[in-house]
C-alpha cells in the first residue's frame, strides 16, 4: 500500500479468498483493504493516537439522508453531548482533492452540522472550522486535540 502522510501505525491484516483485509478498531471487524480504506484506517489511528479522541466518540461509515438521498460518511467524531464535532471525508491517495470533494463534504454537513471538517487523500489534508453565524468556514493548520 501507498505510504501516507501520517505517522507509522501498526495494523492487523488477514488474507482470505485472495483479498487482504484490515482490522477496523471502531467497527471491530476486518474490512477489505482498498486504497480509501487504507486512508480511513490511518485517520482513525491519527484521531485516537495523536489527537487523543476516545474510540467511543468515533463513528465510521454510516448512512445519512441528504436532500432525500442516501449518502455514507467516512468518519465522524461526536462531542460527549452527542453533537457532531468533526466530519472526515477520505479519498484514495490517487484522488485529487478538488472543489467537488469540498462540495461533497459541505452537502453532508448540511445534514450533520459539524463544528470541524477534514478532507484527506492520505497525502494532503485540509481542515476547516465552521462559522454558522457568518455562514462561512476558516481553513486551519490542524484540528484541535481532544479536550
Amino acid at each position: 500500500m501507498q505510504k501516507l502522510n501520517f505517522p507509522a501505525y501498526q495494523f492487523r491484516f488477514k488474507s482470505s479468498e485472495n483479498k487482504v483485509s484490515i482490522f477496523d478498531r471502531i467497527r471491530k471487524k476486518f474490512i477489505v483493504l482498498t486504497p480509501e480504506e487504507w486512508v480511513r484506517q490511518h485517520i482513525i489511528s491519527y484521531l485516537i493516537d495523536e489527537k487523543k479522541y476516545p474510540e467511543s466518540l468515533i463513528n465510521v461509515e454510516k448512512l445519512i439522508k441528504v436532500n432525500d438521498l442516501s449518502k455514507r460518511y467516512d468518519v465522524i467524531v461526536f462531542k460527549p453531548n452527542g453533537d457532531i464535532f468533526l466530519i472526515v471525508e477520505c479519498k484514495s491517495h490517487s484522488v485529487k482533492i478538488t472543489q467537488e470533494v469540498f462540495d461533497q463534504i459541505a452537502r453532508y454537513n448540511l445534514a450533520l452540522n459539524a463544528e470541524y471538517l477534514m478532507i484527506t487523500n492520505g497525502l494532503n489534508h485540509y481542515y476547516c472550522q465552521m462559522d454558522y453565524m457568518d455562514q462561512r468556514y476558516t481553513f486551519l493548520k490542524d484540528i484541535p486535540n481532544y479536550k
